[in-house]
C-alpha cells in the first residue's frame, strides 16, 4: 500500500502555506494510489518547540480539506505520531548503529566546534566534523561521570551516494561533501536526519515526498537505511516555492502561515487549486479544477522541478473565481460562517445582497467593507456645508419618492447630480461615508426608504 507523509514541526504559529503544498503533494500522491495520507509531528527541537503550535496545525490542515489518515489526534497502527513519545526507539537505533560500527559518540564542546567551524572558514575549506571523536577512549567513563555527548553518524570517505528522485531523476553525491551528522543529541532527543529514517521506515512510508532543500540530506538517509538494512523507499523533493524576486518564501516578504489566507477569506479549494498548479498543468491546461480531478489526473513525474513563483495575484483572482461559482445560498452560508455579524441582517436583505456581492468580491473578507452601511450604528459625519445641504436635498428628493426601487432611486440621483453638477461618489459618502462600493441604488433600494431616511436626517444634525 502506497504510503506518505507530512511531518510537521510545532515550532512557528501554524503550519507555513509552503508546507501546505507540500502536503496536498503527499495527499493527491496517496489518494491517487488508494493509499494512506500520515501526520507525524516531529517535535524534537525543544529549543524552538512553541505551545498549541501543534494544534493550529492540525486545524490548518483539516480546514484545507487534507483529511489524514493516521495523526496524533486520531491514532492509528503506528502510535504515537510525536517524536518526543518514542524516545526510546532513537536512543535504541543510535545504540544499534554505534555497535555495527557506523556511528560513533562525540564529547566536543560548543567552544571547540565553534573554534573548528572558524578556522575552516578562514582556510576556505566547508565547515565540517573533523571525526576527532571517533574512536576515543574513556567513553563509558566519560559518560558515567556525567559528561555531555552526542552520537554522530560515521561518514565513509570516496563513496558514490545516488538515488532516483521521482521529479529530479539520477542524482549522485560524493560522500566527502557530507558531514558526520549528529545523530542523537544531548537531551536524548533525535535529529531530523535519525527520527525521520526510523519513523519512516516502522510507519511503512513508502514515497519521501518533500521540499528540495532536502536532497542534499538524503545520502545521510540513505547511508542509514543501509546500515540498519532496510530497504529504500521512493524519493521525491518537490521544489521550493519562491517569492517574485526568487528569493525563498518567508514572512518577511509575503503571508506565509496557512490561517492567514483563511482569516483573510480565501476559499480552501481555491488556495489548494492555485498550490496544485504551482509546477504542475494540467494535461487539459485548465485552471479551475476541483480536488478530485487533481488527485485522479496528479502524477510526480509531471512536476517540474524549478522553483515555481507564489504570485498573490494569481491566487486573489483564482478566488474571485470560486466565489463567483458560489450558488447565491452557497456564498451567504459562507459569509455567515465567516462573518457571524452578518446574521444581523434579515434573511430578505441577506438574500438580495448576494447577487450583488458576489461579482465584487475577491475574497470573502470584501463582505464587511462592502456592505459597512447595513451595519453602521451612526450615519456618516458631514462637516463640509456643502455636504449638509446636498444631503438636505436627497432628504426632500428621497421623502417623496412614492415606490422605493433602484430605478426611482437612479433616476432621483442622475437629477440631483446633472442640477448639482456632481458625481456619484460624492452621494456615495454622503449616505455610505465611503466613496465606492455597491451600487448606491440597488444598496439604497435593499436598505430601505425609512433606514435610508434615517441616515440623511443624523447626518444633517
Amino acid at each position: 500500500m502506497v504510503r506518505t507523509r507530512i511531518p510537521p514541526s510545532p515550532t512557528g504559529q501554524d503550519i507555513h502555506i509552503g508546507n501546505v503544498y507540500t502536503a496536498l503533494i503527499n495527499f493527491a500522491v496517496a489518494k491517487n494510489h488508494k493509499g494512506k495520507f500520515i501526520i507525524r509531528i516531529e517535535d524534537t527541537d525543544r529549543t524552538r518547540f512553541q505551545e498549541g503550535s501543534e494544534e493550529k496545525i492540525l486545524s490548518s490542515l483539516k480546514a484545507f480539506g487534507l483529511k489524514y489518515d493516521e495523526g496524533p489526534d486520531i491514532g492509528g497502527p503506528f502510535a504515537p505520531y510525536r517524536q518526543s513519545e518514542r524516545l526510546p526507539l532513537y536512543k535504541k537505533y543510535a545504540e544499534e548503529l554505534i555497535e555495527k560500527g557506523v556511528a560513533y559518540y562525540c564529547f566536543c564542546t560548543k567552544e571547540r566546534l565553534t573554534k573548528l567551524r572558524e578556522e575552516q572558514i578562514a582556510q576556505k575549506k566547508t565547515p565540517k566534523y573533523d571525526k576527532f571523536c571517533k574512536g576515543i577512549k574513556n567513553q563509558e567513563s566519560r559518560m558515567k561521570a556525567g559528561e555531555l555527548y552526542v552520537v554522530r553518524l560515521d561518514i565513509p570517505e570516496n563513496k558514490i551516494i545516488s538515488f532516483t528522485d521521482l521529479i529530479h531523476g539520477e542524482i549522485a553525491i560524493n560522500s566527502n561533501e557530507v558531514d558526520d551528522q549528529v545523530l542523537l543529541k544531548s537531551d536524548g532527543y533525535p535529529t531530523y536526519h535519525l527520527g525521520v529514517v526510523i519513523d519512516d521506515h516502522l510507519m511503512e512510508i513508502t514515497h519521501i515526498i518533500r521540499a528540495e532543500e532536502w536532497i542534499s540530506s538524503t545520502p545521510k538517509h540513505i547511508l542509514l537505511y543501509e546500515s540498519f538494512g532496510w530497504k529504500l523507499p521512493l524519493f521525491a523533493h518537490v521544489p521550493i516555492i519562491r517569492n517574485p524576486d526568487k528569493s525563498k518564501l518567508s514572512k518577511r516578504k509575503n503571508p506565509v502561515w496557512a490561517s492567514w489566507y483563511l482569516a483573510e477569506g480565501f476559499l480552501p479549494e481555491a488556495v489548494l487549486n492555485y498550490l496544485a498548479l504551482l509546477g504542475w498543468s494540467h494535461p487539459e491546461g485548465k485552471e479551475i479544477f476541483p480536488l478530485t480531478e487533481f488527485i485522479e489526473i496528479f502524477d510526480l513525474k509531471d512536476i517540474k522541478p524549478v522553483g515555481p513563483v507564489f504570485d498573490m495575484k494569481k491566487l486573489t483572482w483564482m478566488n474571485q473565481q470560486y466565489i463567483q461559482a458560489k450558488s447565491d445560498e452557497e456564498l451567504k452560508k459562507l459569509i455567515i460562517n465567516f462573518y457571524p455579524k452578518a446574521k444581523e441582517l434579515s434573511e430578505e436583505i441577506l438574500d438580495a445582497l448576494m447577487p450583488l456581492v458576489k461579482s465584487r468580491m475577491e475574497t470573502l473578507k470584501d463582505f464587511e467593507k462592502l456592505t459597512t452601511v447595513f451595519f453602521a450604528k451612526s450615519a456618516p459625519t458631514l462637516s463640509d456645508p456643502k455636504e449638509k445641504e446636498l444631503a438636505k436635498t436627497l432628504l426632500e428628493n428621497f421623502s417623496s419618492i412614492s415606490e422605493w426601487n433602484d430605478a426611482m432611486l437612479l433616476e432621483t440621483m442622475k437629477n440631483i447630480m446633472q442640477f448639482q453638477k456632481i458625481r456619484m461618489p460624492v452621494l456615495y459618502k454622503i449616505l455610505t461615508g465611503a466613496e465606492r462600493g455597491l451600487p448606491l441604488p440597488q444598496t439604497l433600494a435593499i436598505l430601505g426608504k425609512e433606514k435610508t431616511i434615517s441616515i440623511l436626517r443624523d447626518s444633517i444634525k
